[in-house]
């Protein structure tokens, strides 16, 4: 019989399962290849911008400033990604929930300031995807309330669509090389909308290819040209099949597994107290952590490759409660996974906690930066991918 304590564990490793990557079954082919599969997409390497992820423009993130964007691109990256709240740039009165005649009331100031990031990160030769992080009807985290549901009600999906067809016509003339669209944010199925911990799961396949083909289809009628992304079914950790066919790459994470990625992070565990401790490689609760559990959970990324599908990894990193020794350990096989597979990826975030900027890890020797705290341990670890 199990003792309390490997009950506990079992069942913490069985809960955080939603961050493992499903660990997913791999086809016949080995993970080791004479020579990768080529990806459509380039290898791009950035990070995630929050100047816009929360949904009240009066509570927002710190701004990305100008010197930001020249240091990403003097250190030798070429890639960032703007997950959007779509509240952040609607009016509606904000002390009360949104309703669904407010959703397309567009705020010309607010997609003003978001079309000024653009332009200064491509002033410093950056590509930028646009990414709706919070959708009309779905985000995967919680803290606002929707007033439809994505994947239930036409209306939303319908207002899902303008909303691409909006950013489309704004940047209708933008080469491909410097601008992409990455739909809809870790698509998965909740039970509780509200409920930050509430159970979720993937979407039917049929229903996530019809909102991507829908979209698509908004986007490129404005410009056929537009590079338009999906990020992976399940909270992003699985390949979309239904899809292929659209020619729409596919973004994948780099969070397996959430004991080491989202370790203590309050967002995830309802009680962190009695977590096991993490380490890389080695035993966690029941289970043994290794580069090996990577290498299966990356091979149908892989294998979408050699289908001739582009493939970018949108969202990778770890939570600053995480020893910042074992979080080197895990990222620089995550990292090295991904790029000896021609795979790029965009750290959440450049400045926070879990960026190379003001992370607030207290195990970390910070160096001085232009009054900021250097990570320089992760930040060369990114450079020499």
């Amino acid at each position: 019989m199990e003792n309390s304590t490997s009950l506990s564990r079992r069942n913490f490793i069985k809960k955080t399962s939603l961050f493992t990557g499903g660990m997913m079954v791999a086809g016949n082919t080995s993970f080791t290849q004479s020579k990768p599969p080529q990806n459509k997409l380039p290898q791009w390497k950035g990070f995630n911008l929050l100047d816009f992820f929360s949904p009240n423009p009066a509570k927002p993130r710190p701004a990305t400033e100008e010197e930001q964007l020249k240091w990403m691109s003097d250190w030798g990256f070429d890639f960032v990604r703007i997950p959007m709240a779509y509240p952040s740039y609607v009016k509606f009165d904000r002390e009360q929930d949104i309703t669904t005649k407010r959703v397309r009331k567009i705020d010309r100031k607010a997609v003003d300031r978001i079309e000024n990031l653009v332009h200064m990160a491509h002033k410093h030769n950056l590509h930028v995807s646009l990414n709706l992080h919070r959708a009309p009807g779905f985000c995967v985290n919680a803290g606002f309330n929707e007033p439809y549901n994505l994947w239930k009600d036409e209306e939303a999906l319908d207002d899902f669509c303008y909303h691409w067809k909006f950013w489309a016509k704004r940047f209708k003339n933008v080469s491909r090389d410097k601008i992409s669209f990455d739909l809809l944010n870790e698509p998965c199925l909740r039970e509780d909308m509200n409920d930050q911990h509430s159970k979720r799961s993937a979407v039917p396949g049929e229903l996530y290819r019809r909102l991507v083909e829908r979209a698509a289809n908004s986007i490129r009628g404005v410009n056929p040209d537009h590079l338009i992304i999906a990020d992976g079914n399940n909270i992003g950790r699985d390949v979309i099949p239904e899809i292929i066919d659209l020619d729409i790459a596919q973004s994948c994470r780099g969070y397996n597994p959430g004991i080491i990625s989202h370790y203590k992070a309050p967002w995830v565990f309802k009680d962190s107290s009695n977590l096991p401790e993490p380490k890389w490689p080695g035993q966690v609760g029941d289970q043994y952590l290794s580069r090996a559990m990577l290498e299966e959970m990356y091979e149908p990324w892989i294998d979408l490759m050699r289908q001739g599908v582009g493939v970018h990894c949108g969202e990778c990193g770890c939570w600053n409660k995480t020893p910042h020794d074992v979080f080197l350990a895990w990222f620089g096989d995550v990292l090295d996974i991904l790029s000896s597979n021609g795979i790029g990826f965009a750290l959440w975030e450049f400045k926070g906690s879990f960026g190379v900027l003001d992370s607030g890890r207290e195990d970390v020797d910070y160096e001085d930066w232009y009054g900021h705290k250097l990570d320089r341990k992760l930040l060369s670890l990114l450079q020499e991918q």
